[in-house]
């Protein structure tokens, strides 16, 4: 993942940091073309050891606008339509589960409109920031739809019911600075500070052990999954984060300047 690749996601490394930016205009919808690029970022930045985060940027005037409109008008086009979209929204489950599930910080930097699936792509991430200017939102009911690809789920699970219903049922669009209130993003910069400032912030997450952010990102997964022990899997991750060569090191330097 060395060097930078053109394409519609470029990918550029900076120290732990792969840095993916966007680049299909006008407004990175998403399409068949698009997903599959995301897929092959996400597996090679999941599979290098060296990489502790992965900053979701772009370099349009939008961050992500959602489905591409070829693809919706065809949907509505013939009678097998709906179902070939249901197959791209499945898709999109799939890769934004993914995303959630990744053994790496997943940091989505939000510069402009992240509508529909734009929003549900960097729901999927485990921390945004928002130009205080962005529009973002949920606006598919407006159209006689649902944000089928995650949204309902992850903005219920992250800022709660009553949040969840006002954006959804509302179809309501809000700028950045509301949805860092509202607990949507969890930080919000204005637009000419955002790319530094989320630079610097995806810098700072990677100088952590990457095996000891993933081991702290499953067990906050797990706070939200009945099925699963998140105090045995503390307990367990602890365990091995203990015989880890980082951890050993880390621990030593930091015992020895306490000692000293």
């Amino acid at each position: 993942m060395s060097g930078k690749t053109e394409e519609i996601v470029s990918v550029e490394r900076i120290g732990r940091v792969a840095v993916a930016t966007l680049c299909r205009p006008p407004v990175n919808a998403l399409d068949d073309k698009l997903l599959a690029r995301l897929e092959v970022v996400l597996e090679q930045a999941a599979s290098e050891d060296g990489v502790s985060v992965l900053h979701i940027r772009s370099e349009q005037k939008a961050f992500c606008a959602g489905a591409d409109l070829a693809l919706m008008h065809a949907c509505f086009a013939t009678p097998e339509g709906p179902d070939a979209m249901l197959e791209v929204v499945r898709r999109m489950q799939r890769l934004f589960a993914r995303i959630e599930a990744a053994p790496l910080v997943t940091l989505a930097e939000i510069g402009g409109a992240a509508i529909g699936g734009g929003l549900e792509l960097a729901l999927a991430c485990d921390l945004r920031v928002a130009a205080r200017e962005a529009k973002l939102g949920l606006s598919e009911v407006r159209l006689g739809l649902l944000p089928g690809a995650g949204g309902t789920q992850r903005l219920t699970r992250l800022c709660g019911r009553g949040v969840a219903s006002r954006l959804i049922l509302g179809g309501e669009v809000i700028d950045g600075a509301l949805a860092e209130r509202l607990g949507v993003v969890q930080w919000a910069q204005p637009r000419e500070q955002l790319a530094a400032w989320t630079g610097e912030l995806a810098a700072q997450i990677a100088s952590a052990p990457r095996a000891a952010l993933a081991a702290n990102k499953r067990c906050i997964a797990a706070a939200g999954d009945p099925a699963r022990d998140g105090y045995g899997e503390e307990l367990a991750g602890t365990r091995l984060l203990y015989d880890h060569p980082e951890t050993r090191r880390r621990v030593s330097e930091f015992l020895s300047r306490k000692g000293s």
